[in-house]
């Protein structure tokens, strides 16, 4: 599912090639150096949220959501208001919505809708702002 999100973002022309997964960010961000690959996404697995569950006999489903999450990066290195770096952020913003949300993985159950979106952070020369969807995905488990 994230190698599928991850080529879907790498189609928004300003993260082409500046897409990367958690260990990527951890480790910008524990160097210090986000700034330097700025813009960049970051696709994160945020885990599951689970339905209620129906077994029948022989059968066990359950529907459950998938939860993704983006993380966006933008430059805010010598813009004292930070008006720049909140422009290209919102177009960011805005592309990676357009890119997720309804679309789904040939191989998935649903499609992604937007759970929410909130700035994380404003340190170190960027602005961080992180994007959460979910897939809805079914469990089905066959017993004999």
């Amino acid at each position: 599912m994230r190698a599928a999100v991850t080529e879907r973002l790498e189609a928004i022309p300003a993260l082409a090639g500046r897409v990367h997964g958690a260990a990527k960010l951890a480790d910008l961000t524990e160097r210090g150096s986000a700034a330097q690959v700025a813009p960049a996404a970051f696709v994160l697995p945020l885990g599951l949220r689970a339905g209620t569950p129906d077994a029948v006999t022989g059968l066990f489903r359950q529907s459950l959501d998938r939860l993704v999450g983006v993380v966006l990066l933008v430059r805010n290195l010598g813009d004292a208001t930070g008006e720049k770096a909140l422009v290209d952020l919102d177009l960011l913003i805005e592309a990676v919505i357009q890119a997720l949300a309804g679309w789904g993985p040939d191989d998935a159950f649903g499609v992604f809708a937007l759970a929410r979106g909130e700035l994380f952070s404003i340190a170190a020369g960027t602005i961080t702002y992180q994007l959460d969807f979910s897939i809805e995905d079914q469990l089905r488990i066959v017993r004999p």
